[in-house]
């Protein structure tokens, strides 16, 4: 069958409704719903039950860059700075010593043990060097894993953050494939311009969107998830038009915002947690539908060996070596080195020697897909198990929080008191996502002029307003008085 205007709708939703309804059950078997996505994209493929004629690297690589974006905005939204804080450096350090360590690790035993040019080599290495951001998010969050000593950021922020550098190699590597003059120290360049431009790029569109986010004002509410959106899209692109990394700057930018007080903020959360889990659905369908199963059986034996190599010894001696001067303990190295899941991304990778056209592309694309689907298969199956054995696990009752979670549960506050804004407080004339309010504190109704008022994050608060304030405790209480007062930082008290 080939897709066509007329089908492709029919096709699509038939896909995404046999997904959904399968993964409702998928984990009562163990299975990793990210790992059924793709099989059920395999089994609707040419190879498949379906036969389904897809064969279009471009449109696939599109389709995967575009749900890379939903992917790591939401998981940059939903990352809490104030656990990220005290392990950036280690963060840092992962996604970028640890991803070149894993790269060159894995390409010098693919160059000892295939017929693979040491460029080429190093091309596959880097193409599976990073974590995938949409696996660890996904099979971490709902597995519902409560880690020990801020671990589950450390892995999330890591994931987050990696594929700039995944990505910068793989294009470096590819370019010396095909022009092989040139020196391994052309690439250095590249990566600095990549990185420093990401970042910077990132943090200013975050803080620009955070303005236009909080200042413009539209008729409804379903429109602000529409304008972050926009502003996701235009930090992308804006970034990759400079020689930056857009993949960096729209999670840079997304860490930003998800910690910021944001209009309609709750509304924004909501959403992005549906569109990251449709965008993971389309970009595994797409990816099954890409492979032909046929072709992969031949690239079994040797990817298996690889596979096992990058589990066992590559991404171990990876993360070892990367964390050699912090002080952790032993076995949550362990685990962040059993967390190197490898997913959509380095597929999505691989479709870069397909567009380039490179001898060995097919290939490569084949064993970077059997090492991603093992890779799940393998590590994402037995996280909770592992996390038991290394005594790195919380109990139920002990799991935080996620930003998101926070935001879309309905919180019975225990404590409730009436405030009166007097002319000369801070809080007046402005609006009430600008007053740096506690996170566990709510304006409920507002009382002026002998009416009541529902306020949101736009409404603006005036003199002899009396506020109903809800709070999780007493403390919140005096917090949120104290923010309509002065100018007050929470963080800082």
């Amino acid at each position: 069958m080939n897709l066509t205007i007329e089908n492709i709708l029919l096709v699509g939703s038939l896909l995404l409704f046999i997904s959904v309804i399968a993964g409702k059950t998928s984990y009562r078997f163990g299975v990793p719903t990210l790992l059924l996505f793709l099989a059920i994209g395999m089994l609707a493929g040419s190879d498949g039950i379906g036969g389904i004629n897809f064969d279009n690297p471009q449109m696939a690589q599109f389709i995967g860059i575009v749900s890379l974006n939903f992917i790591l905005f939401s998981g940059g939204l939903d990352t809490n700075w104030t656990s990220v804080k005290p392990i950036l450096r280690e963060g840092i350090v992962l996604s970028t010593l640890g991803v070149l360590l894993t790269a060159v690790s894995l390409g010098t035993f693919v160059w000892l043990v295939t017929d693979f040019t040491i460029y080429e080599s190093m091309l596959l290495g880097s193409i599976v060097s990073s974590t995938d951001a949409a696996a660890v998010f996904s099979i971490l969050r709902s597995k519902s894993l409560a880690l020990r000593s801020n671990l589950r950021p450390t892995l999330e922020l890591e994931s987050g953050s990696n594929d700039p550098m995944a990505y910068v190699l793989t294009i470096a590597f590819l370019t010396l494939v095909i022009h092989q003059d040139q020196s391994l120290a052309s690439i250095v360049p590249l990566f600095l311009q990549q990185m420093i431009l990401g970042g910077i790029a990132g943090l200013v569109l975050g803080k620009l969107g955070k303005t236009i986010i909080n200042n413009i004002k539209l008729d409804f509410e379903g429109l602000y998830p529409v304008l972050v959106i926009a502003l996701m899209f235009i930090t992308f692109s804006a970034t990759d038009f400079v020689g930056g990394n857009g993949f960096l700057a729209i999670y840079v930018c997304a860490v930003y915002l998800g910690n910021q007080d944001l209009i309609h903020k709750k509304t924004i959360f909501k959403m992005y947690d549906g569109l990251a889990w449709l965008s993971q659905i389309v970009l595994f369908l797409t990816l099954g539908l890409l492979v032909f199963p046929s072709q992969i059986l031949p690239v079994i034996g040797i990817g298996l060996i690889i596979s096992m190599f990058l589990i066992i010894a590559a991404r171990p001696v990876s993360v070892f070596l990367s964390l050699m001067f912090f002080k952790m303990k032993l076995r949550r190295r362990f685990y962040i080195s059993w967390v190197g899941l490898r997913g959509a991304v380095p597929i999505v990778f691989a479709t870069y020697p397909l567009l380039a056209g490179i001898d060995k592309a097919d290939m490569i694309f084949n064993i970077v897909f059997f090492i991603s689907v093992t890779s799940v298969l393998i590590q994402g199956t037995t996280l909770p198990i592992v996390a038991k054995w290394l005594n790195v696990a919380l109990p139920e009752k002990d799991k935080p929080l996620s930003e998101s979670e926070k935001l879309t549960l309905n919180i019975p506050k225990t404590a409730l008191k009436e405030i009166q804004v007097l002319p000369d407080w801070y809080a007046v004339s402005r609006k009430i996502v600008d007053l740096k309010f506690p996170q566990n504190a709510i304006i409920a109704m507002i009382k002026r002029n002998n009416k009541y008022l529902t306020p949101n994050g736009s409404t603006v608060i005036e003199a002899n307003d009396t506020l109903v304030i809800l709070s999780d405790d007493q403390e919140g209480l005096d917090k949120a008085n104290i923010s309509l007062v002065k100018q007050f930082h929470p963080q800082k008290s």
